[in-house]
């Protein structure tokens, strides 16, 4: 099945009418003018957005439901820090993740790749490419441009790190003796790029709303959750708000120890594109975001430091290939326990069993439960649309 998906993947622009098209969201409309960002290199200058002549879409049909399968989320972040895992019977090993955070973030599924799904994994990309070869992004709208370079951006790093693994950081792998982050190894337009070049010279110069940010994907736990869905220029203002707030009131986002309030080192990177007034307007954003325990905690705060990071990979087995197995029990709709047929690594058994706890936990404590409905707005024949509806 995911074999089809991938190998029947299309990346030609559709191309609609301008009535059919969907409007830019206008907190994507701006460019930033921060004057503390370190100086332009001019090679990138070529993807800058220019005003919108095309009406355009990117169909990323397939690659959104490989992601689906490639993909296992960890549901919200509800602050709890999990108890310290214990070593196996017979064993003074302990497999699998152990870190605090361990229960945040989607993960990617990287212990079940096989050699050619990494394979169409790198295909992909190099589709991804060629798409900014065949047309000019630049002419399409701003939110089909972010996607598209989010996409790119996430996809390059999970083939990266799915031909590395197992690794327990993603920042240990090289390219040429270059941290992978900072290696030049996409090529788009003849301009050859990191995925730092993708966040710092194209994104973080071009949009000035900071919920941008949480749209890359660093393949460790400390960043922004990989979404299980492909990014598009009709869900991406839906998608990046739902994962900034996912972050912002994790552990991983925010924290306080004392009248210090801590948060990720992420800020930090984007700081001088859209926090120049450091630290108000940080404090500001994560307000935007934050839940009533969270707003607390920085009410409560007098100082900001930008010290949180968690490096280990967002995989399930913790980045090692394990000697033995564990077979996995699951509750059913029925409330009946069930030991499945197949077998999976103890660490992977154990953080599943540790989600599956949580997310009854969580269940428990938000009774009567709501949901979040998000409508996706349409333009009828002779309608223009304003702007997306959140």
């Amino acid at each position: 099945m995911l074999k089809s998906l991938l190998a029947s993947a299309s990346l030609a622009a559709i191309a609609l009418s301008p009535t059919n098209a969907l409007a830019d969201s206008p907190e994507f409309s701006a460019v930033s003018t921060s004057t503390n960002a370190a100086p332009a290199n001019s090679q990138f200058d070529i993807f800058a957005p220019r005003e919108r002549t095309k009406a355009d879409r990117i169909d990323y049909t397939a690659w959104g439901s490989a992601m689906n399968y490639l993909v296992y989320p960890m549901g919200p972040a509800i602050r709890e820090a999990p108890s310290r895992p214990q070593a196996g019977t017979g064993s003074r090993r302990i497999y699998g993740h152990d870190s605090r955070y361990r229960m945040e973030g989607n993960r990617v599924m990287f212990s079940f790749f096989t050699d050619e799904l990494r394979q169409m994994v790198s295909d992909y990309r190099a589709e991804l490419e060629q798409l900014g070869n065949q047309i000019d992004i630049t002419t399409l709208s701003r939110n089909e441009q972010l996607a598209y370079w989010l996409n790119l951006h996430n996809v390059a790093v999970m083939e990266t790190i799915a031909y590395e693994w197992p690794i327990r950081q993603p920042r240990e792998i090289e390219i040429d003796g270059i941290p992978f982050d900072q290696a030049k190894f996409i090529t788009v337009r003849g301009v050859r790029m990191s995925p730092h070049d993708i966040r710092h010279q194209i994104v973080f110069r071009n949009w000035e709303n900071p919920k941008v940010i949480y749209g890359f994907w660093r393949g460790d736990i400390g960043g922004p959750s990989l979404p299980s869905d492909a990014f598009t220029g009709m869900n991406v203002s839906q998608i990046l708000e739902r994962n900034a707030r996912e972050f912002v009131n994790s552990l991983r986002g925010t924290q306080n120890r004392g009248e210090r309030l801590q948060i990720s080192m992420i800020y930090d990177e984007a700081r001088p594109y859209f926090f120049a007034d450091w630290p108000s307007d940080i404090r500001s954003h994560l307000n935007g975001y934050a839940n009533e325990e969270v707003g607390s905690i920085i009410a409560k705060t007098a100082s900001t430091e930008s010290v949180i990071y968690e490096a280990d990979i967002a995989d399930l087995a913790g980045g090692v290939r394990e000697p033995t197995y564990s077979e996995v029990v699951t509750n059913g709709r029925d409330g009946i326990q069930r030991t499945q047929s197949f077998r999976i690594p103890q660490g992977t058994a154990r953080l599943l069993r540790e989600q599956a706890q949580r997310v009854e936990n969580a269940r428990e404590q938000t009774k009567p439960r709501t949901g979040t409905v998000i409508f996706n707005p349409i333009s009828l024949p002779g309608q223009d649309n304003d702007g997306e509806v959140e």
